[in-house]
């Protein structure tokens, strides 16, 4: 099928929805900037939960974002559930609103509460749309979704499964474009986080909201950490800092809440204690670095060890499971801390399956919608 060309220098006005979560927000971010390469006099407008963390990560990544009163659905029955029906209303009217005013060429949703509203608003509307899905395990409101929208990016073989399979394309994460050159930057990294460049640094990420048992891990381990002599450079997540910030006293540590310079922690890390998220995982496959995957069990259909099983598997991390930690972790660090092969061995195999096109194949499919209008 021919599509007329696009004229790149028309005023496309582009509508994005995903939150929550960073997982949903950056691959948001990442389609908006490489859709904004692309089209330069693009209009872009991104749609939010309120008091969620896209109301303060979309602005600084220099986007206007419109808040929705939206929130998930609890498993127990609690005064939230209630307030449901009224929020869905809430969010339904004022979606109508902003698609009506800002009136978008194509709808992005990348999954949290708010996207599900203001697709489903825009779809009705007679807005192109499409889905991007991070996880292997798809959240409700993209099962929901991609029963209406006209395409479906999906970063894992095999979600035929749960989305209609003529409308998937295997695309793999965006990543910020800034991931993708981290390999030079190692004593720029360690620059900007005035480290000690004859010391190993382990980068620790337990998520934009924290680990709970990554960050006890990490406590417990500070001694062990000094005697190897190791540097820490530790994001423990906004909901903990309080808690770990007193560590910042310790001259081989430092605890941060939230790191906004990713690239430059990527950069610095000479091995990563990571949770195993989609998107961690995809952007650990860019960045190349030996790491240790603990995932989080907490998730739906345990999908986080699936991903990390993954990766292990194929000889390109290691993988403890939470309930093994005691027992084994020091053993595998040491181990991987002793041999400069293996943390190479790691290294160059999780590079290997790294989907480093997938903002371009998703924007790709975007100008395909736009050409279709």
């Amino acid at each position: 099928m021919k599509f007329k060309a696009l004229n790149k220098n028309k005023t496309y006005r582009i509508i994005l929805s995903g939150g929550g979560t960073g997982g949903h927000i950056y691959p948001a971010i990442a389609i908006a900037n490489g859709l904004k390469s692309r089209f330069p006099d693009a209009e872009f407008l991104f749609v939010g939960a309120k008091d969620r963390m896209e109301m303060e990560k979309v602005p600084q990544a220099g986007y206007n974002i419109e808040g929705l009163w939206i929130s998930g659905i609890q498993r127990k029955l609690t005064l939230k559930n209630l307030m449901f029906p009224i929020k869905l209303l809430s969010s339904l009217l004022k979606s109508r609103k902003i698609v009506n005013t800002f009136k978008p060429d194509v709808a992005i949703g990348t999954g949290g509460f708010a996207s599900g509203p203001l697709l489903k608003t825009a779809i009705s509307k007679g807005v192109p749309s499409l889905i991007q899905e991070q996880n292997s395990y798809p959240g409700i409101t993209n099962k929901l979704l991609s029963k209406k929208v006209d395409k479906i990016c999906v970063a894992y073989e095999g979600l035929e499964n749960f989305f209609p399979k003529h409308k998937i394309v295997l695309t793999g994460n965006p990543i910020r474009k800034d991931l993708l050159d981290v390999e030079h930057k190692h004593i720029v990294g360690k620059d900007a986080f005035s480290l000690i460049h004859s010391k190993h640094t382990l980068l620790v990420l337990g998520g934009s909201l924290g680990a709970r048992r990554i960050n006890e891990l990490i406590e417990e381990k500070l001694d062990f950490f000094k005697s190897q002599n190791i540097q820490v450079l530790w994001q423990c997540g906004k909901l903990y800092y309080d808690r770990y910030k007193q560590y910042n006293d310790l001259d081989f540590v430092q605890v941060h809440p939230f790191i906004s310079t990713m690239d430059m922690a990527y950069a610095a890390a000479d091995v990563i204690i990571s949770r195993a998220g989609a998107i961690s995982v995809s952007e650990l496959c860019v960045v190349g670095k030996p790491v240790l995957f603990i995932p989080s069990p907490n998730v739906a259909e345990d999908h986080q060890t699936k991903n990390a099983m993954a990766i292990a598997e194929k000889n390109a991390a290691i993988l403890i499971r939470e309930q093994d930690i005691e027992e084994e972790f020091e053993g595998q660090f040491l181990n991987l801390m002793d041999s400069k092969e293996r943390r190479e061995e790691l290294a160059k195999n999780i590079r290997k399956l790294a989907f480093v096109n997938a903002t371009k194949d998703i924007v790709d499919e975007v100008e395909k919608l736009l050409q279709k209008k």
